[in-house]
């Protein structure tokens, strides 16, 4: 069994969820935010650090899938949201885990068949295939789609006898 940690980043609220991947069903394990508040930059990403280190810390996971960034409405969050997501890989890298990066088209497709689906689509998905009785946060949800993509990629990985590829950017390296 795999336990997998996906973190949704962001410089205010950072999505995590952590899934048991047993190579025919997940199972949910946890899930929550990463509330940063308001203070300066370099305080929320500190908080984003000590957060996803402490998530590790206390679950200890085997890997973790993180989504890539994407162009915000402006450059500025695009930026914001590039360091939140570095200091999560930081912090996943110095605990020993792989990463894995996947992109927001990847993680649709993954969870809900389409990747231009509506972040409410993949909410009610993850909550249907992780069997959840109530909606988590949308950060949360979002997180777990990550933790769930990943285990689907490496399920194919293994299927394909691919199992020491890396998978960056959506492409694999061996």
């Amino acid at each position: 069994m795999t336990l997998i940690l996906g973190i949704d980043p962001g410089s205010r609220i950072t999505g995590y969820g952590l899934i048991r991947d047993n190579g025919r069903v997940c199972e949910y394990v946890a899930s929550g935010c990463i509330r940063t508040g308001t203070g300066e930059l370099a305080e929320r990403l500190n908080a984003v650090f000590a957060g996803v280190s402490e998530i590790i810390q206390t679950y200890q996971p085997d890997t973790m899938g993180i989504e890539q960034v994407f162009m915000a409405r402006n450059a500025d969050s695009a930026l914001k949201l590039g360091q939140a997501r570095g200091v999560a890989i930081v912090a996943g890298t110095q605990a020993g885990l792989g990463v894995s990066e996947y992109s927001a088209t990847q993680v649709k497709s993954a969870i809900v068949g389409s990747g231009r689906a509506a972040k409410e689509q993949v909410q009610m998905m993850v909550m249907h295939l992780l069997k959840l009785t109530k909606k988590p946060q949308i950060d949360a949800s979002d997180a777990l789609a990550i933790a769930l993509c990943h285990a689907h990629h490496q399920q194919t990985l293994l299927a394909h006898n691919l199992s020491a590829a890396k998978s960056r950017a959506g492409r694999l390296s061996l």
